[in-house]
Parts: C-alpha cells; sequence; structure tokens
C-alpha cells in the first residue's frame, strides 16, 4: 500500500494546480476557461512577446512554479508524466498573447512535440504568431551527432529564465527564440538514480532500481540510462556526473558557468549539498568559475530518489540575461 497524502489518485493533478494557485495568488492565477492552464497575474503585457511552456504534472515545481514576472507567462498542464493536450498550449499561448508574438519552450517528448505543433496551428488562424524552441540537454539519451533526439531535462529552467528574461526586455520573437535556444544549446545535464518513483494511479513503482546499485543516465520518467552499477560514495558519483556533463564543454580556464543541481523529489536536500561541494571543487579544478549555482528541488520526478546536474556556459548576454530580476514560486530571492 502506497504511504502518500492523497484522496482520488485520479484527482491529483487538478488538485495540485488548485492548491499552487491559492498559495500563491498573488503570482499566478488559473485560467478562467481551463483548469489546466495557470497564468501569470502580469500577463499578458501589451506589446511584449509572451513566454510559455508546459509538460506533465510529478515534476513540481516544473512546471508551475516556474511561471511569474520574468520567466514564463503561462503554462499547460498535462497528467502525471503525460503531455498537456494541444487545447491547453493553445489556451497557455493565447492567455501569453500581448499582440507580440509567444515562444513556447518545451521539453524533447513525442507528446510535447505534437501538442504544441497542434496549438501552434490552431492559434495561428488566430493571427497569433508562434516560435518554438525544444530543450534537448540531456547528454545520456544519445550521441552528440544525433542531438536532436536527446530528451530535455532540467536545463529547460535555465531556457525559461533566459527567455523570459529576453522577452521582458521588450525584445522581438525572433530575439526571444534565439537567447533560450542559445541558452539551452549551452547546457548538459546528467541524471543518476537510487531509488524508482511511484505513479499515483498505479501504486508501484514504473521501473526498477536493485538495492545497492544505481543507474546513470536515468530519464525524468525513469527512461534506460548509460549504464546500472554498484552504488559509490558521492564523491565518486559526483566526479561522474561532472564528468559526463563536461565532456562536450570545451571551456577556457577563467570560464564562467551556472550550475542547477536538482532532486528529484525524495534525496534529502543535505545530500545535494554534499554533492555540490565535491562538484564545484571539480569545476575549480578545470578553472571555471560558477557565477550562480541553484541547488535543490527545481525539476522532480515525483518520490524518484535521485539528482539532475547541469552545467550552462556563460557569456556576456546570457550572464546578464541570467542575473535579471524575476519572481516565481519555485525562484525566492533573486
Amino acid at each position: 500500500m502506497m504511504q502518500r497524502f492523497l484522496n482520488d489518485p485520479d484527482d491529483v493533478v487538478d488538485e495540485t494546480v488548485r492548491g499552487f494557485v491559492k498559495a500563491h495568488g498573488a503570482q499566478v492565477r488559473l485560467h478562467p476557461s481551463n483548469p489546466r492552464v495557470v497564468v501569470s497575474v502580469d500577463t499578458p503585457r501589451a506589446g511584449r512577446v509572451g513566454v510559455v511552456t508546459g509538460g506533465g504534472s510529478g515534476h513540481e515545481p516544473a512546471f508551475l512554479g516556474y511561471v511569474g514576472r520574468g520567466v514564463v507567462d503561462a503554462v499547460a498542464v498535462g497528467e502525471i508524466f503525460s503531455s498537456p493536450t494541444a487545447n491547453s498550449f493553445a489556451d497557455a499561448i493565447r492567455a501569453a498573447d500581448g499582440g507580440a508574438g509567444v515562444a513556447v519552450l518545451f521539453g524533447n517528448y513525442a507528446g510535447d512535440t505534437m501538442n504544441v505543433k497542434l496549438a501552434t496551428r490552431m492559434v495561428a488562424k488566430e493571427g497569433i504568431a508562434v516560435a518554438t524552441v525544444i530543450a534537448n540537454d540531456d547528454v545520456s539519451s544519445a550521441p552528440l551527432d544525433e542531438r536532436d533526439r536527446r530528451r530535455g531535462v532540467a536545463g529547460e529552467i535555465l531556457m525559461w529564465k533566459i527567455g523570459g528574461a529576453k522577452a521582458a526586455t521588450g525584445a522581438t520573437l525572433e530575439e526571444v527564440q534565439a537567447a533560450a535556444q542559445k541558452a539551452i544549446d549551452a547546457c548538459r545535464s546528467g541524471g543518476v538514480g537510487l531509488a524508482p518513483c511511484t505513479l499515483p494511479a498505479v501504486g508501484q513503482p514504473n521501473f526498477t532500481i536493485a538495492p545497492g546499485t544505481m543507474e546513470v543516465g536515468i530519464g525524468h520518467h525513469g527512461e534506460p540510462g548509460m549504464r546500472i552499477e554498484p552504488l559509490r560514495a558521492a564523491n565518486d558519483i559526483a566526479d561522474d556526473m561532472l564528468r559526463i556533463v563536461m565532456v562536450e564543454h570545451d571551456l577556457p580556464p577563467g570560464a564562467s558557468v551556472a550550475v542547477l543541481l536538482s532532486g528529484l523529489g525524495a534525496t534529502p536536500v543535505n545530500e545535494l549539498y554534499v554533492l555540490y561541494d565535491r562538484i564545484e571543487s571539480g569545476l575549480a579544478e578545470r578553472g571555471l568559475r560558477v557565477h550562480r549555482a541553484l541547488v535543490g528541488n527545481y525539476f522532480t520526478s515525483l518520490d524518484m530518489v535521485g539528482v539532475t546536474l547541469t552545467v550552462m556556459a556563460l557569456d556576456a548576454e546570457l550572464t546578464a540575461l541570467l542575473d535579471m530580476d524575476c519572481a516565481a514560486p519555485a525562484f525566492g530571492g533573486w
């Protein structure tokens, strides 16, 4: 039997959204006719590009937590680990449209890609211009020469931050799209899983990680990783993750990076800091400087025990956009 705080598992997404909007009513509101769309209270912004994302539930605070000033204007919410509908994406786009077009920034998953395409066609009939950027930062899911097959994981968060900041400057739709693309191109991510997650409607884990082992390169839905091996000490895991994400970063000594280390839902936060201690030391040994570090539960996978590491290479433009003020429930003290 699951030891979880649930009513009817079939209602968990709607109850999550309602509770989120009530808790963060100063920053977000529910779409008036679609209970699976959450909108910033500052949206729409006349003459400004809107920024939209969306994805399956179970990853909180993604995607809901990044709706707010200077980040995402509206988000479409799907069932647990499932894409939002095309109608929800379309309603999010409409809600974010201030007359200058809408940038839809989302992860590289078949359902999301299909439904964003359908939504784009729907709103095009209403005269709304849409530009898209697809996140594909997970280095473990495909080789570099097949990067278009890579999954989008926690690097999406940095893509949303950069895209939202660029839109806040009054940039054009093409400029927002280019900045978001530049951000995700600068990101490399990799994850490690120690224990699986349990889908509420199923009541049992959706995959298996044997006790005493770990899966390197695991996806946010439990997609297979690169390898399964015996559980190692935290420093060894941190070194391996850093090696995996840095192998494609050809950065000179003195370069700056942003680091995002996210727990996958059931990893104690103190263990995230144990890992980060080693990760920053490893970056320093490479001659790199951490400009900004985000450590915590930023993009989870229900109750999975695990972690995702993202390193984003920074230049002057990305640094300035990353540092711009913003306000969203998942970003405290920015």
